[in-house]
């Protein structure tokens, strides 16, 4: 895998890997056919998504899910900031996430500005970083900034289905600087990320604005959807009329716990 520590042998002018050391965590989604693991010994996962084509807040939710399931650090950063009308309405629509303690990173990989990659590097400064979004929110293009002659090829958006085209096939390490401190992982593009990994009532604690309410339930197995008593739907009934309210859930936020926790709930072993 992809980030994995390993001991190996050299043989002339190849090797054989003797052993893989034991891995501190494991990025990866799971749908009901299959796994798709990501990397391995992460220390940041940058979620970059971008203000066109518009992004999906339901794969930006799992994705941050996925992460906090294996203790890794994530990164918010909401590209194109150079379309004012696009990005004003991308940025209002993070609300929620700003509010969470993830930060959002506004970028314009495009104009590729001076303060973008300073912000970018003090960030990802002696850390292992995968870069994942989907398809045309300009993994590539960061991949191109921040490793010049990675040679990654990008393409331009399918104007007709609104949804990038696919042009990264395999994940790929990239060392930024030349003391080798610093990695960058490069993924390929992704359309739906499964979570059949979560079990239901593991979802609450995975996601942040919910898990600070959850102290404040009456029943100790309390599953934020119908119980008397629960802290998490007094707290999204209040912040219906101040969404801006410190620790306040988003009604959007909580439509999407509810949509997760019935799926997971479904899932087949």
């Amino acid at each position: 895998m992809v980030g994995d520590r390993v001991r190996w042998q050299a043989t002339e002018d190849e090797g054989t890997i003797e052993e893989v050391l034991p891995r501190r965590n494991l990025f990866y989604r799971q749908d009901e056919i299959r796994t798709k693991s990501f990397a391995a010994n992460l220390d940041h996962v940058l979620i970059l998504i971008a203000a066109e084509p518009e992004f999906s807040e339901h794969q930006l939710a799992r994705a941050l899910i996925a992460a906090q399931a294996e203790r890794i650090t994530p990164i918010i950063a909401l590209n194109k900031s150079d379309l004012v009308e696009p990005f004003g309405r991308a940025w209002n629509k993070l609300a929620p996430y700003r509010r969470m303690h993830h930060g959002v990173l506004p970028l314009s990989l495009k104009a590729s500005g001076e303060a973008d990659y300073a912000s970018l590097m003090k960030l990802l400064a002696g850390k292992s970083t995968l870069v994942l979004g989907p398809s045309g929110s300009g993994k590539s293009t960061l991949t191109n900034l921040l490793v010049p002659g990675a040679t990654v090829l990008t393409q331009e958006i399918s104007q007709a289905l609104n949804s990038g085209k696919h042009t990264t096939t395999s994940t790929t390490w990239y060392w930024i600087d030349e003391a080798r401190t610093t990695g960058l992982i490069d993924s390929p593009g992704f359309q739906e990320f499964g979570l059949n990994h979560i079990e239901p009532m593991q979802l609450a604690g995975l996601m942040p604005d919910i898990a600070e309410h959850m102290g404040d339930c009456k029943f100790y197995n309390c599953t934020h959807l119908h119980e008397p008593g629960c802290g998490v739907i007094a707290n999204v009934a209040s912040a219906n009329a101040t969404e801006s309210a410190p620790g306040a859930i988003s009604a959007s936020r909580y439509k999407i716990y509810g949509e997760l926790f019935a799926e997971l709930s479904q899932k087949r072993y």
